[in-house]
């Protein structure tokens, strides 16, 4: 059985799509949960067997663009993705109704996408809190009365908790997707008997008219298919920028053929991983 790391505890949208992405292979995890991103990767770091899991981006609120860096810092290869759909459920103990929640906790992202919900509840405070499922957790654990906790329908009722309402996030079509990340010789075991049609790279370009256009143009030609690209500016290097920039191919040889004629053209040139891409789930 392997193990996983993810930022927050059980319950946590991490947890979903760890499970998830290791259910489609036929697998069953253990779950190591950790306070923040940096704890993932250390764990990960610390014993070579874990595997790691990181939210990358999330269609409403975009990049999470510390994850970006902590992955590329890390020397960790990415082995794989998973993109969830995010529906929120609003939870309380058993025995509460709409009408006795008083508060409201959450992670500030999570309230951000239920703000439609929340403005019709004029008189509950509103209250941040690290992530989602520790919220349930907190109010199970405390009892506490008059409290609401957005989190997913699965950490609700992991915890005990009953869900008043379900799907109150604002825009249905909100997915994220999250990078499994591993030590680079345990990526090159899960990766070897897997179809490759995605990488993600990095490469910071010199100061030259048209350097990023010719990048993109050699891409092309060789059928390579850019999904998503992210700039990032370079500490200490004053309006320099780092290039995160996802990959898809159908022709494997073509794509590397591809990645040899555009390294002369681009500086720290790194793949960060490749691996075979996750069609989104409703």
């Amino acid at each position: 059985m392997k193990t996983v790391a993810i930022q927050g505890v059980e319950g946590a949208y991490h947890e979903i799509a760890a499970r998830e992405y290791f259910r489609e292979k036929g697998e069953e995890i253990a779950i190591l949960p950790c306070d923040q991103f940096k704890d993932v990767i250390a764990a990960v770091k610390k014993d070579p067997n874990i595997i790691g899991i990181m939210a990358i981006e999330n269609t409403i609120a975009g990049s999470l663009l510390q994850n970006h860096e902590l992955i590329r810092e890390s020397d960790l290869t990415v082995i794989g993705e998973e993109k969830i759909r995010i529906s929120h459920s609003f939870a309380a103990l058993a025995g509460e109704t709409m009408e006795t929640i008083k508060e409201v906790n959450s992670h500030p992202i999570a309230l951000m996408q239920c703000a439609n919900f929340l403005n019709t509840l004029p008189n509950v405070k509103i209250v941040e809190e690290e992530d989602t499922a520790l919220s349930a957790k907190k109010i199970a654990q405390k009892k506490w009365k008059g409290h609401a906790a957005i989190c997913s329908r699965y950490a609700a009722e992991l915890y005990g908790l009953t869900i008043l309402e379900e799907g109150v996030e604002t825009n249905k079509r909100n997915f994220t997707r999250f990078l499994l990340i591993a030590n680079r010789w345990l990526a090159e075991e899960l990766v070897a008997d897997t179809e490759i049609s995605k990488s993600s790279v990095v490469f910071n370009l010199p100061h030259t008219e048209g350097s990023l256009s010719k990048v993109l143009t050699i891409l092309s030609f060789y059928d390579i298919n850019l999904t998503k690209i992210q700039s990032l500016p370079i500490l200490g290097r004053e309006w320099e920028y780092l290039f995160y920039v996802d990959l898809t191919f159908k022709n494997l040889l073509k794509y590397k053929q591809g990645l040899d004629a555009v390294r002369p053209l681009t500086k720290d040139f790194k793949i960060l991983g490749e691996y075979t891409e996750t069609k989104m789930k409703e």
